[in-house]
C-alpha cells in the first residue's frame, strides 16, 4: 500500500563507469608480476613488476613499487624504484622517493619528496606510445 516496489527494484549496484571499484594491494602483500586494470589501484604492499591503469595509481606511505608505472594520474607517497608516466597529473607527496624518469602531463611536489631521474612534462609527452623516442626527435628539432 505505501509501497509500491520490491526489493529487487530497490537494490541497484552502484558503479563509477570504468568497469568497478579500487583494487588495493594492503601493506605486508607482495606481489611478483606486472598489473593492468581499468580501475583505480592503490598500492600499500610490495609490488616487483610494471604497473598499467586507465585510471589512477596510488602507492601509499608504505608502498614499494620496484617496476615501470603508467596510468592517467599517479599520487606517491610511498617508494618508486623504476619510471612514472601519468597522462594527466602526476603528485609526488611527503616523504616519497622516487629513482627514475617521471614523464607527466601536470606535476605537483612536495618540498618533503625526493626525485632523483629526468622529468619530461607537456601532453605531448605522454602520448607518445615510446617516450624515448619523442625525447630524441624533440632534441634533434
Amino acid at each position: 500500500m505505501f509501497n509500491n516496489k520490491n526489493k529487487t527494484d530497490m537494490q541497484q549496484p552502484v558503479s563509477n563507469g570504468n568497469g568497478g571499484g579500487a583494487t588495493l594491494i594492503s601493506a605486508g602483500t607482495v606481489l611478483k608480476g606486472d598489473i593492468s586494470s581499468s580501475s583505480d589501484l592503490r598500492i600499500d604492499g610490495t609490488v616487483i613488476g610494471n604497473i598499467k591503469s586507465g585510471s589512477k595509481i596510488i602507492v601509499g606511505s608504505s608502498g614499494v613499487v620496484e617496476g615501470d608505472i603508467t596510468g592517467n594520474q599517479a599520487d606517491i607517497t610511498g617508494k618508486v624504484n623504476g619510471n612514472i608516466r601519468a597522462k594527466e597529473l602526476l603528485q609526488l607527496r611527503g616523504e616519497c622517493l622516487v629513482s627514475g624518469n617521471i614523464y607527466a602531463g601536470k606535476l605537483q611536489v612536495e618540498p618533503s619528496a625526493t626525485f632523483n631521474g629526468q622529468c619530461h612534462m607537456g601532453a605531448n609527452i605522454v602520448e607518445m606510445p615510446n617516450n624515448e623516442s619523442a625525447v630524441t626527435v624533440a632534441a634533434a628539432k
